[in-house]
């Protein structure tokens, strides 16, 4: 029986994730031919974010005729859940009347992350348009720091005062809750709008009817700042499997809450900048990269290409530095690309650990100096069994001791330093204040490449000029040991 269950739950899933796809299509198909009957019939059972990721993937023209087939209500659902660019195009397709009645009853969150997307001039139209409730509140979310829990925040919660009895806040549930986002958690405030308690639902409905609002609430509350970064704020709803979180001023005032459906695109959207970081990538709009011409591509990846390239000519600078060496030994120039991919694989390794762990705050257990530590402690490991497996190959391959023997100490020293620069770097920048997934791949490639080629060539020229005479001393033959090393 669960093995059916589960084959159900599979083919659903497939299903559910074709939606969209195939709504487009008949979309397409029933407005070109003008069958504008059998398009109300389709949108009629399909969920709002599937009809929006349908109208997104319909030709433009199509975009605007298909957005006026759906009801007031389901339009405002439909467009918070469109992709800004179909929300530009459509604000300019339909007329003035209809898209104002469609921005006058968006969240206001969503309403301010719509407007902070246009131009100044679409801006100042839409809110000379609202009524002045709606207009003070989106200037109200517009005018704190772009990625804040102010500016994620949403107004529409509900708010309870102490002295009221559990009859009366029933009654402003029923009365408010098709206008606020969540009903789930009850917030209670005192004459100055201070926050002062959480009340869960479950706890209202249970409570005595004329019980006190003060005497059933949880005093011991939650919140983040109106300044707090949107990330922290993720991390917060996360770590306490809350549904919202209050946000609140300077004076400890209630003016918001973030919900957990906008802490889920936080989360997305800071992971995808972690990602495109990594693979130095410029940050950009990430929902339509693909969709993006090539030149916008390129712009988003050149620059750090440009300052891996820069970081190349010191690795070039100290190759030719050291040319006397490669002339004696042709064969060191072989294993040049094994130790440099090799320190910038181990360095990248010990970055993503240490930049997860900032992420997610779970580094927090170890002192940055122990968590350096730790990853040179991992790279020295690293580096030893990785000679192991190397060094007898170099020995054969470069047709003696001198290539194996420089390999092999070469290798051990550049994944520990590999791993202490990509552990520390990260760490640093951190404390600096800057991205460690933004600056750290660049920095960790240069120095592993620059210092590894260094480490590498210096090591064989000394070898060059000493292998006889520790060969002397350890009783080997110098014949043997000039044999072994050309």
């Amino acid at each position: 029986m669960k093995e059916a269950a589960g084959s159900e739950a599979g083919n659903i899933t497939v299903e559910l994730e074709l939606v969209a796809e195939v709504v487009s299509q008949q979309l397409e198909s029933m407005l070109s031919v003008g069958n504008y009957d059998a398009v109300k019939l389709l949108l009629k059972p399909v969920q709002p974010v599937d009809i929006a990721e349908a109208i997104g993937n319909l030709p433009t023209n199509l975009q605007a005729l298909a957005f006026r087939f759906l009801g007031k209500d389901e339009a405002i659902s439909v467009y918070e859940y469109l992709d800004s660019a179909t929300q530009q195009s459509l604000l300019r397709l339909l007329r003035s009347g209809e898209m104002r009645e469609v921005v006058e009853e968006m969240s206001p969150d969503d309403r301010a992350r719509l407007l902070e997307e246009l131009p100044a001039k679409v801006v100042r139209q839409l809110l000379s348009e609202l009524s002045p409730e709606e207009r003070r509140v989106t200037a109200q979310l517009l005018g704190y720091e772009a990625e804040t829990a102010g500016r994620l925040m949403t107004t529409e919660y509900i708010a309870l005062k102490e002295n009221q009895t559990a009859a009366t806040a029933l009654e402003i549930v029923r009365r408010r809750a098709r206008d606020t986002e969540t009903i789930y958690s009850l917030y209670v405030t005192d004459a100055e709008r201070c926050l002062t308690g959480i009340l869960s639902l479950r706890d209202l409905v249970t409570a005595d009817l004329n019980a006190r609002i003060g005497d059933v609430m949880t005093g011991d509350v939650l919140s983040v700042a109106t300044d707090t970064d949107q990330e922290k704020v993720a991390r917060t709803i996360q770590r306490y499997d809350f549904l919202a979180v209050p946000v609140v001023d300077s004076e400890q005032r209630l003016v918001g809450i973030v919900t957990v459906d906008d802490v889920i695109d936080v989360i997305e959207q800071e992971a995808t900048r972690d990602l495109y970081a990594a693979g130095a990538v410029q940050a950009g709009d990430e929902d339509d990269y693909f969709s993006s011409n090539l030149f916008t591509v390129a712009r988003r990846r050149i620059v750090w290409l440009s300052v891996l390239v820069v970081a190349s000519f010191f690795t070039s600078e100290v190759i030719a530095a050291n040319e006397a060496v490669l002339k004696q030994v042709v064969l060191l120039a072989a294993f040049i690309p094994l130790l440099g991919g090799t320190g910038g694989n181990v360095g990248a390794q010990s970055s993503t650990v240490v930049i997860r762990g900032l992420s997610t705050q779970s580094i927090s257990v170890l002192k940055p100096l122990q968590a350096v530590l730790r990853e040179a402690m991992a790279g020295a490991l690293l580096g030893v069994l990785m000679t192991i497996v190397v060094l007898p190959f170099a020995w054969w391959r470069g047709g003696g001791a001198l290539v194996g023997v420089s390999v092999g100490i070469s290798l051990l020293a550049i994944t520990t330093l590999a791993a202490t620069a990509g552990a520390a770097f990260p760490l640093l920048f951190d404390r600096m204040g800057l991205d460690p997934a933004l600056m750290s791949t660049p920095f960790i490639t240069t120095c592993t490449d620059v210092a590894g080629t260094l480490i590498y060539l210096k090591t064989a020229q000394w070898l060059l000029l000493n292998l006889p005479q520790l060969g002397q001393a350890a009783g080997i033959s110098t014949q043997f040991l000039a044999a072994s090393a050309f």
